[in-house]
């Protein structure tokens, strides 16, 4: 009779796919020679194998499940997967994993993997602990050891009692079980749970009390585990306590009763601590939880090992260290560093030549082909290297092992240069002689795109290095740099430049920079023609300490175009200089007639800013903004505090949390707080005491506290005064708002809400057109409004005179035509601003009232216009009253009264850059050091030989076929009078005589002549180099220009 079929499990899928899978995966078991679980059961339910193949696939197969480092915890989730709701889920995880370890790991790396899978007695045979089933192998896995194994090792003695049992069979000790690392594939072995102690019931004895070796069988229990009740009753009854034996003590031995043992032990230690060896010091002993050499002392070494693997390791660190520690990581406490370096940099010529350099310190050595001189440098390296095969290298694309070996180079050589940014590294390094040799052998690497990287590392510490020696013309070194300079690439050109020009820097010694070739010299004069300050800076570096020397001014005017090079010098003494204009006031004016009486009105939005702060910040804040320290001035102090009190009025009164006042008597101690030289005084006058506070006085115009930037004031008229253009006494400053606002927006928001009264939304946008109520019924206007009628009184403005405009938009925007120009367009807007040189001054809106409206103009304001930027009338307006003006009635066309033009005269610098102590910096100054190196050379040279010219040269019988009458003659012209002839004539001898004596002259008047307007310019306007050009002169003059 066959036997039954399990029941289907709802966890079970039965298909035919699953029943197809299922007898596979029974085939391939039966070949390998496994046991086949068809359906294993995890707790209470079976596990589906077909859909546990699918899913584990699905995650990337058992290892990449098992891996508990990039895939945490997936057993767990797949197990929450197929037992939901149970509770003891990591068991179950494990179960689940070695359900599918069992039964579909070998078939998975069988039909997924396409590989053998390991044997069974490494596979189905061993617990499925940890991972790696594809990386498996007899040779690599270790199978766990057997308990007796573990016992023998323990050191652990065979017992009598395994002996008679035939072997160890009893339950290992807790801390005796193997405890196998997370990861490891051995045999899973946890901790065997202890039985619990069986659970006793209370017997008392029922009897009467037996001996020791009587086994009595009163009193048995019940059927149902109860006693009898007599039986109890008669054990109390003949309960007697047992005899108390007495205790054995044994004896233990105390310096106390035994004082000869201890002095015995206490021997024997000295003796031995005698005899002990003594530890070598620094030697790293197991146990002492020495954790080793850090990563500077293992890079080191790693460098030093020569192994490629040990080498890539230390490079790839060192240049870590060297990037983010190099003002710290210095070669003097790494003692081979720099060398070990220097050594493996050195390898880049093996690459492109047949050559392996070796850096030698012996005479022995020195004697090979290949040798570098350690100790002095090699004097001949550039001719040994010119006479090198150079290896065939045509493509970019470099073999494994040298592209290999070329990237470590590149990383030794960055860490050098890194580390030579440091100063003491830079000197440490330059003491070493074969890091000239490195340099000199890297920049006559042949023209490989593979090697540029490297170059530049090898100029960047050229430009660190040069600093500490002298270089004659024959050295390797300084012949290297300069053929750089005939190189196309920018970096190369600049570095090598600045590198020549840094030689002898830190000694004593003068760096000639002799022998440069004259190519050189016309490529760094035309690369000054090239919009690149970076290149110009180094040219002119290199420039300043080649025209020290006569020898080379010498070569540079025979060879080098010098008055095209001196016109170049003098346009860069104004390279990017700005404009800066200030207006001096007359001196002869009185000081006192520009005194305020009263302190300036400061507007709404000012003293909203000021009164949020709180005391006494508020109130110093508004003393500095409206006073200011004068050791004349003298006001009151209840007038003080009463302009304090009014300016803060408005806003106390209405209501809002703001934090009350000063009182008076803190407010005038805060004063002499506020201002140094401010104090209180009580004077007598006409016996009454008065008091005073000397040392401030009001200022007439307010400033920024902070910025000390002047405010700007209102000069809008009120209409009902002004009524247009018809007043002609409008300049009185009693009819004007007179605020003043922080700057040019705040003072537009000023005149359109307090004087045009443009109100605004709930959002805070200006509402430019008034919207009329509309019934929604019939649509009919149920409150019609006449439009506003908008006026400019701005300073007398006639605009929208006489009818006005009913566009807010319009008169908003022309009013900004009043207000300077503070966009980054305003050097372009000031220049087409100006008026024609022939014309007079632009009368302003501020020249429409009394002198003390005339406000300071600003930085870079342009000529004519005033402090308001208001320099023409409205392109639209017909009454301009600034473009015509009667100078015999002093009126305008349009009637107003114009005073006469502003006596201040305007002065205008263009300075150019400087540093922070505000001394010449930049192209500017290295322009006039060289020109007048260039004025104190050409000095001491011969005049130069005058060049004769040819008197049939063709430009020579042209200019006399010009000039003769019968050529006029025959090309129809005009036949000149015998004065213009003579006048003619004696032009051209005079420029004749000119010519002769300028090439009779030196080479300064030569040079120099030409330029001399312009350098008068710059030293006129160019107040930044004003210190230099006077040194240039006296150069120039003593040259006899």
């Amino acid at each position: 009779m066959a036997p039954n079929k399990p029941p289907r499990d709802p966890s079970i899928e039965r298909s035919s796919e699953y029943e197809d899978f299922l007898n596979k995966l029974a085939e391939y078991h039966e070949k390998r020679g496994t046991t086949l679980d068809r359906e294993p059961k995890v707790g209470n339910r079976h596990i589906d194998l077909l859909r546990l193949y699918k899913r584990v696939n699905d995650e990337g197969g058992y290892d990449k499940v098992s891996d508990t480092k990039g895939n945490k915890l997936a057993w767990r989730r797949l197990a929450s997967e197929f037992l939901p709701g149970s509770p003891n889920l990591t068991t179950q995880a494990f179960l689940v994993k070695s359900a599918y370890y069992k039964n579909l790991a070998a078939y998975e790396i069988t039909h997924v993997h396409k590989r053998e899978p390991p044997p069974k007695e490494i596979l189905e045979d061993v617990s499925a602990k940890g991972g790696d089933l594809l990386s498996r192998t007899t040779e690599n896995y270790f199978r766990p050891a057997s308990r007796e194994a573990d016992r023998l090792r323990n050191g652990e003695e065979d017992s009598e009692e395994s002996d008679e049992e035939g072997g160890d069979t009893r339950t290992p000790k807790e801390s005796k079980m193997d405890i196998d690392e997370p990861g490891s594939t051995g045999r899973i072995t946890r901790a065997l749970r202890h039985a619990p102690p069986q659970r006793v019931l209370f017997q008392p004895e029922v009897g009467t009390r037996q001996t020791r070796t009587a086994t009595g069988h009163l009193n048995s229990p019940q059927p149902n585990g109860m006693f009898s009740t007599s039986g109890a009753a008669m054990a109390i009854a003949n309960y007697e306590p047992r005899t108390a034996v007495p205790s054995n003590m044994k004896p233990v031995a105390t310096p106390a009763n035994q004082p000869e043992h201890f002095r015995n032990l206490r021997m024997k230690y000295i003796v031995n601590r005698k005899n002990r060896p003594v530890p070598i010091r620094g030697m790293m002993l197991p146990g002492t939880g020495f954790p080793g050499p850090n990563i500077y002392i293992r890079a080191l070494h790693a460098l030093r090992s020569k192994e490629p693997e040990e080498e890539a390791y230390a490079l790839h660190h060192l240049v870590k260290i060297s990037h983010e520690r190099g003002d710290k990581y210095r070669f003097d406490q790494f003692p081979g560093l720099a060398e070990a370096l220097i050594a493996k940099v050195i390898e880049a010529a093996s690459i492109y030549y047949d050559v392996r350099w070796e850096i030698a310190f012996t005479e022995e050595e020195m004697d090979k082909p290949s040798a570098l001189n350690g100790l002095s440098g090699t004097k001949d390296l550039i001719q040994r290297i010119k006479a090198l095969q150079t290896l065939d290298i045509q493509d970019d694309l470099l073999p494994e092992d040298v592209t290999k070996t070329l990237g470590m180079v590149n990383e030794a050589a960055l860490i050098i240069r890194n580390m030579v940014m440091l100063h003491e590294n830079a000197y440490f390094v330059s003491m070493i002689p074969s890091i000239r040799d490195l340099m000199v052998i890297v920049l006559n690497l042949p023209n490989h795109e593979t090697a540029v990287e490297l170059q530049h590392y090898a100029l960047e510490m050229a430009e660190q290095l040069t600093k500490f020696w002298t270089l004659d013309a024959q050295d390797p070194l300084y012949r290297s740099l300069l053929a750089q300079l005939d190189s196309e690439d920018r970096g190369k050109i600049i570095t090598s430049l600045r590198a020549l020009g840094r030689i002898a820097m830190n000694l004593e010694a003068t760096n000639k920079l002799a022998d440069v070739p004259y190519k050189v010299l016309r490529s760094i004069c035309d690369w000054l023609l090239v919009e690149d300050e970076e290149l110009r800076n180094a040219c002119l570096d290199f420039l300043y300490l080649f025209t020290g020397f006569v020898d080379n001014v010498e070569i540079l005017a025979n060879e080098v175009n010098v008055e095209a090079l001196v016109n170049q010098l003098v346009r860069l003494l104004q390279h990017n200089a700005t404009t800066f204009e200030e207006r001096r006031s007359n001196q002869k004016s009185s000081k006192s007639s520009q005194h305020a009486e009263n302190p300036p009105k400061l507007s709404a939005a000012i003293i909203e800013q000021l009164v949020t702060m709180e005391e006494p910040e508020r109130s110093a804040q508004w003393l500095r903004t409206c006073f200011e320290e004068d050791s004349t001035g003298e006001i009151t102090q209840i007038s003080l505090w009463s302009a304090y009190n009014a300016a803060f009025q408005d806003l106390m009164t209405q209501g809002q949390s703001f934090k009350a006042l000063m009182p008076a008597k803190d407010f005038i101690t805060n004063v002499s707080t506020t201002f140094a030289g401010a104090s209180a005084q009580v004077l007598t006058v006409g016996g009454q005491p008065k008091y005073t506070i000397r040392g401030i006085r009001p200022r007439l115009t307010p400033v920024d506290p902070a910025t000390k930037k002047p405010y700007m004031r209102c000069c809008w008229h009120p209409p009902a005064l002004l009524n247009g253009y018809s007043d002609t006494r409008h300049s009185t400053a009693k009819i004007e708002c007179g605020e003043y606002t922080a700057g040019a927006k705040a003072m537009w928001e000023h005149v359109v809400s307090s004087h045009l009264k443009i109100p605004r939304d709930e959002t805070g946008k200006w509402i430019l057109e008034a919207k009329p109520d509309i019934d929604m019924a019939n649509g009919d206007v149920l409150d019609p409004t006449l439009p506003t009628t908008y006026f400019c009184h701005w300073g007398g403005c006639t605009r929208f005179n006489p009818s006005g405009t009913d566009s807010a938009y319009e008169v908003g925007q022309h009013f900004k035509t009043h207000l300077p120009d503070t966009s980054a367009m305003q050097s372009l807007h000031a220049k087409h601003n100006r008026t024609p040189s022939n014309a007079t001054l632009l009368s302003t809106s501020a020249q429409v009232r009394s002198e003390n409206f005339q406000p300071q103009p600003q930085f870079g304001q342009p000529v004519g216009l005033g402090g308001l930027g208001m320099g023409r009338s409205h392109p639209h307006s017909s009454h301009g009253y600034a473009h015509s003006r009667d100078s015999r009635n002093g009126y305008s066309s349009s009637g107003t009264s114009v005073p006469p033009p502003s006596t201040m005269p305007l002065f205008r610098y263009y300075n150019t850059a400087s540093d922070e102590q505000q001394d010449a910096a930049g192209l500017p100054l290295a322009s006039v050091l060289v020109l007048r190196n260039l004025a104190r050379q050409l000095g001491k040279l011969d005049p130069p030989k005058p060049v004769a010219e040819m008197p049939d040269s063709p430009s020579h019988k042209r200019t006399h076929s010009e000039t003769d009458p019968e050529h006029r003659r025959t090309t129809g012209a005009k036949k000149p009078r015998l004065s213009d002839a003579s006048r003619e004539a004696a032009q051209r001898e005079t420029e004749e005589i000119e010519k002769e004596e300028k090439e009779a002259a030196g080479w300064v008047p030569r040079v120099f002549a030409p330029v001399k307007e312009q350098l008068w310019f710059v030293m006129a306007h160019n107040l930044t180099l004003k210190n230099y050009m006077g040194g240039l002169f006296k150069a120039i003059a003593a040259g006899g220009a």
